[in-house]
Order: C-alpha cells, then structure tokens, then sequence
C-alpha cells in the first residue's frame, strides 16, 4: 500500500489537537503500576502506549512488544521488581536486533534474574522477578537515554532508592530530565547533579490525576509543513510553554527556518515569517534531540538548504538505521548525502524528483518526516500505516491541512 501526498495552493491555516506524548503516557503508565494511585489524562493513542497499556493491564507470562522499543526497555525493568513472577519478553524481528545488554547488566548488577533465551545482549530475554536491595549502579550514557529511565522508573519503588552513575557523554539528556520531572510530579524527591542521578524511595503516594501535554516529537512534522510552505498559520492545543519534552527545542531550531512560535493559553501558534531570510548552512548537535533529525534534513531538503547535523549515534538502533535510510531517500529525491556513524550532511539541492516512492522500513518518523514535502510537490509514501506506532491520526491531520491523500495504485 501506498499513499500519494499532495497540496494546491501551499498556503494553510486551521487548527486541530494532537493526542497526549507518548514519552509521557509510557512512562505514566510505568508509574500507575507500581503505586497503582495515578489517574491519567490525554493519553496516548500510539501502537507503543496501547501495547504497553494493554501488557500491563493483564501480564501474560509471555509477553510480544511487537516493534515498541520503549515497552521492551520499560518492561524489562518493571518485570524485573515483581518478586516470583515468571516472563518471557520478545518482540518484532528489528527488535531482536536492538540492543538491551546495558539495561540487563545493570539490573542484574543490582540484584535482578534476567537471562537471554537466543543471543546474548538482545531480546528474547526471561525474567524471574526478585527484590533489589543494592542501590548504586552504572552504566555507559550514550547509547539510549530509555536504559536509565527505565532503572529510575522503578527507583523509588526500591528499598533505599536507586543512585546511578553514568559514564561517557549522555546522550537525549532531555529525556532523562523529563523522566525526573515526572517523578517530582508525583511527589519523588530526585537530584541530577553531574553525572549522577539519585531517586529517593517512597512507599506511597497521595492519590494524583496527571494530564499530558500533547506529543512535542509528533509537532515536529508541522513545523516542518509551515516552513516549506509560503503563507500559513497553525494553531494547535494542550502545549505549555513551561513543558518538561525536550523537543520544546522545535521553537528555536524551526525559527531559523521561518517558523514563528507563541503561546496563548495553553494553543501554540506556529505562523509563517515570509520576510525571513534563511541561513545558507543549518548545523545542528541533535544529541538531545536525536529524534528530529529526519524531520529537520527533509526541511533543508525542501528549503534547498545545506545541512550538517551532529550527534545522531543513537539513530542505527531505533526501528531501523536511520541514517542509512535518510541517505537512500533524500538520493532518490535529488538529494546529495553523506553519513558517517553519528552524522548526516546535506549539500544544497539543485533538484527535486517528482513523483517518488519513499521506502519508510517500518519507521513512523520515515513516513511523517518526508510526507511534508507534498506541500510542495507531490511525493509517494510507502507502506504509510507505519505512522500507527507513534501517531494513528497523521494521515488524517494532514487533510485537516487539505493535503490531498489518495492510495497509490502502481502500474
């Protein structure tokens, strides 16, 4: 199946919400479970947050996370403090492919019973759950933010709480801080001070109802639609200026590219600036924001701009090499890439191919990211229900837009 993404007049102005963020409603849902008094608001309606939902409601002993990276991480720390309870946790084939040896290390350093059922260092893995008593840990930082979040979900769940060390450059440290601003949500004391993290235990809570701001990660696609377009205003529900998700820094990377960002209330309003001059090169460190970088290089594809972003180490282990295949696609478009293990640079684009076929290999952010450029010429997206896994309703957001979207019928 393909989707054929198409607009008329490049010009845009409506508004409409977009469902609670999913880093939020998982990590919420993480947190209900363990001191079962949190009641939650605008959650997500992700692929990841419903397996996650879903999972946790009735555990079975053996547990499919299917493609949901943040529900394997999660899961395997929360299973891991359920004394005498017996899982097995597997996952899509990508998923067997994605690394967790860090995150099993160090709970079982901490006391844990996590073994591999094939390969070691990957899923599937088998869990017997066991109390922790030890509470200082570490572990290297710059593989995946989600292995340290998972260990101070469960933090002030344990005994004496948790202390963790890390080592080496901290990669979507943004990530870590909204984990801990949850918490102190709740009512846990924390502190982050260097490279070392502290979660104090609690026993219980007081009874809360917690409502999610909307998903920062999902607005990014929007943004991206307002810079490529010509004249166009957004305005777009339950966002905070004060938010705790680090892709707040969409506001600052996307006013380079002539997007003006205000609050009112609590309705972010993304407009156009069409006396903006755009800057010859964009360079950017994504090391805290490293999910942006597909959105932000078809911008500068679009905007035929040129491009250098830095820190993007974590992308050749997320739902497939990322790097890798915005290479193939931005090529495929008229684009002139090169990549390296951390890195993506763009030369400026002296053409736009009309009319291809966008391979997304089972990436949502593939199909969400690429898809704004319709806005300018008409663009294929293949296998386009992939944006279930973080964003059911994109398709349908964007005829809100009045992209046209029709099925592609291949000759």
């Amino acid at each position: 199946m393909a989707f054929l993404i198409e607009h008329s007049n490049n010009e845009i102005k409506t508004s409409f919400n977009i469902s609670g963020s999913k880093s939020e409603s998982n990590r919420l849902l993480i947190l209900k479970h363990l001191f079962k008094n949190i009641e939650i608001e605008n959650l997500s309606d992700s692929d990841d947050t419903n397996i996650l939902k879903n999972i946790l409601r009735e555990p079975p002993e053996k547990i499919d996370v299917h493609h949901a990276g943040t529900a394997m991480r999660f899961l395997i720390a929360f299973f891991s403090t359920q004394e005498n309870k017996y899982h097995e946790i597997s996952g899509s084939e990508r998923m067997h492919n994605r690394p967790i040896k860090v995150l099993v290390d160090a709970l079982n350093y901490l006391g844990a019973d996590i073994s591999y059922i094939n390969k070691t260092g990957f899923p599937p893995i088998k869990i017997i759950g066991k109390k922790i008593n030890k509470f200082r840990v570490s572990l290297d930082s710059n593989i995946s933010s989600q292995y340290i979040s998972a260990l101070l979900l469960i933090a002030p769940s344990l005994k004496k709480g948790l202390e963790v060390y890390l080592k080496g450059k901290i990669t979507s440290k943004p990530y870590l801080k909204m984990t801990l601003a949850l918490l102190e949500k709740i009512g846990v004391q924390t502190s982050f001070v260097n490279n070392k993290i502290i979660v104090d235990p609690i026993q219980s809570l007081n009874p809360i109802l917690y409502k999610i701001e909307s998903d920062w990660s999902s607005l990014s696609y929007f943004y991206s639609i307002v810079a490529l377009s010509t004249n166009s205003t957004l305005r777009i529900g339950n966002y905070y200026s004060n938010s705790i998700q680090g892709d707040i820094k969409l506001i600052e990377i996307y006013k380079n590219l002539g997007v003006i960002s205000s609050f009112e209330k609590n309705t972010l309003c993304l407009k156009k600036d069409k006396n903006h001059k755009l800057p010859k090169k964009v360079i950017l460190d994504l090391n805290d924001n490293p999910d942006l970088a597909q959105t932000i290089a078809v911008s500068c594809f679009g905007l035929g701009l040129q491009c250098d972003l830095y820190g993007l180490q974590t992308l050749k282990i997320k739902e497939t090499d990322r790097l890798l295949a915005l290479e193939k696609e931005l090529v495929k478009l008229g684009g002139n890439v090169l990549i390296t293990n951390d890195s993506l640079h763009l030369k400026k684009s002296k053409e736009f191919n009309v009319n291809i076929c966008i391979d997304t290999y089972e990436d949502h952010r593939m199909a969400m990211a690429f898809a704004p450029l319709g806005i300018i010429k008409p663009i294929i997206i293949n296998d386009p229900m992939v944006v279930s896994k973080s964003f059911p309703t994109y398709w349908k957001a964007l005829k809100k837009l009045n992209f046209r979207i029709s099925e592609y019928k291949r000759n």
